[in-house]
């Protein structure tokens, strides 16, 4: 029994598609790519973790977790998130998880602090705890203990969904305030802004 985190992940040749003003098509890839072994290697070295599932239909983003230990569910066609990520969930069941953490594959600034505060957060069951975007919107993160206890709403507008589906079953609902999993590259800004940080680290 233990926490699994679960990483949906998009084809990387067609990721970042409102980048393409600002990257190239092989720029945009290489960020993705970049920005999920980023992902992927936090995670391998959080101790209370059980494993991690990554879901895609990209074969090559299907490798990369596999070198880092990870399991992988091969998606066909287009899935919708939401019904991928019941998929995951019911393999998580399977192998006896007690939880589940939902990170997407572009957080580039995630550190294993945030997902051992998330998992503090959440040790009473039922529970939900949700980080969100830098405006207040999307999920960043969604951890639930147990894992199949709200349907998920991903998509605009899914951090507030996901509090009230939280709140509908009767479950603890957290919110992490963390300016390291607010920041996801979506937009022209929000990559300059990554940069811009990303300066000022190496700088000091």
């Amino acid at each position: 029994m233990g926490v699994w985190v679960v990483v949906p992940v998009k084809p990387l040749n067609q990721a970042k598609t409102r980048l393409s003003q600002v990257l190239t098509p092989q720029e945009r890839q290489n960020l993705a790519e970049t920005m999920l072994r980023h992902v992927l290697g936090v995670v391998q070295h959080v101790p209370q973790l059980m494993g991690t599932l990554v879901i895609s239909r990209d074969n090559k983003a299907l490798a990369i977790a596999r070198e880092y230990g990870a399991r992988t569910v091969q998606e066909s066609g287009a899935p919708e998130l939401n019904s991928a990520l019941m998929r995951a969930t019911q393999v998580i069941s399977r192998l006896n998880g007690s939880a589940i953490l939902i990170l997407p594959a572009d957080l580039p600034l995630l550190e294993r602090e945030d997902i051992q505060s998330i998992i503090q957060m959440g040790v009473n069951e039922p529970s939900l705890v949700i980080a969100t975007d830098q405006h207040h919107d999307g999920t960043n993160a969604l951890f639930i203990r147990p894992p199949g206890l709200i349907e998920y709403a991903y998509g605009p507008g899914s951090f507030n969904r996901h509090i009230e589906k939280g709140r509908a079953v009767g479950a603890e609902v957290h919110v992490l305030e963390s300016e390291r999993l607010s920041l996801d590259i979506d937009m022209p800004a929000d990559l300059k802004f990554y940069s811009e940080l990303s300066k000022g680290y190496a700088s000091s």
